[in-house]
């Protein structure tokens, strides 16, 4: 049997990344006794029937007693109020980690809320993820090969920086670190604005009076496009609203390149329009084949 890194986690927001978390470090037995609570019963007892937590708790407070880690699995909206109730956790000595995909406002909710105890609370976003939430789905292998970034504050110490980073690894996850700037900037141009647009598409279509006769023959090309648009509502309201400056900031030059693709549809030239295409398909092309 592996080393525990960790003798007792809490979970609190037992959802796919959550259960995920908690599995994974299961299968590579690196953890002990495993307790989890989310506002919604049913998901913690799914999360019990699926072997993810232990034990099931019925406040925040009781999940993160005598936890050495606790995760916190919740909306990024959510986050100083969790923090709010994990206060004698931190200062019990207890490391905190996330998994939002915002860091900025997760960090500055961090310092605001927990004060000192702050430099025990570790900003990180596993980037994984399914296109079915819940606990149900969630599964020991999400994090194989996945980056998780971790986003330090400046009170972080080194050795509760290093933990993060062997308990993701754990994980079967590749840990990159970076400022929560830097994060943001990144996530927006390739997380946050797809799912936006892919939001946007369907409104689009739906808008139109003959939407019903045209989903009937989408296909492959529109199943692939817009599988992200089945996104959790709640969870990317709160991150395109966390996020709006790096969005908007990125959502201009994605208007720019639209309008420059539907000038050269208008002229009719075909070959400004096949090199657009062709530039795009080689960078597609290029991205990474190992990529899930």
């Amino acid at each position: 049997m592996s080393a525990l890194l960790v003798r007792q986690l809490a979970v609190i927001g037992c959802g796919l990344i959550g259960g995920s978390f908690a599995l994974a470090l299961k299968r590579r037995a690196v953890v002990g006794r495993v307790l989890g609570y989310s506002p919604s019963d049913g998901s913690v007892q799914a999360a019990l029937r699926l072997g993810a937590i232990d034990t099931g708790t019925d406040s925040i407070a009781a999940a993160a007693r005598g936890a050495d880690l606790v995760l916190l699995a919740v909306p990024v909206a959510a986050t100083a109020s969790v923090l709010s109730e994990l206060r004698p956790a931190a200062a019990a000595g207890a490391l905190l980690i996330d998994v939002g995909s915002t860091k900025a406002d997760v960090a500055a909710a961090a310092i605001a809320v927990l004060g000192e105890s702050a430099a025990r609370f570790v900003p990180c976003h596993p980037i994984a993820g399914k296109a079915s939430a819940g606990v149900q789905h969630a599964e020991a292998t999400l994090f194989d090969g996945r980056t998780v970034a971790i986003t330090p504050l400046d009170a972080n110490r080194i050795d509760e920086l290093d933990r993060a980073r062997a308990i993701w690894e754990s994980t079967g996850a590749q840990v990159r670190t970076m400022s929560a700037a830097t994060h943001d900037a990144a996530m927006a141009a390739v997380s946050h604005l797809p799912h936006l647009i892919a939001f946007a598409y369907i409104q689009g279509l739906l808008a139109q009076d003959d939407a019903t006769d045209v989903l009937a023959l989408a296909g492959p090309g529109f199943r692939d496009f817009s599988r992200i648009a089945a996104g959790d509502p709640v969870l990317w309201r709160d991150v395109l609203l966390a996020n709006r400056a790096d969005v908007l900031r990125r959502l201009q030059h994605f208007r720019s390149e639209l309008d420059r693709a539907e000038a050269l549809i208008e002229a009719g030239d075909a070959r400004a329009l096949q090199a657009l295409i062709a530039e795009s398909a080689q960078a597609r092309a290029a991205w990474p084949a190992g990529s899930r």
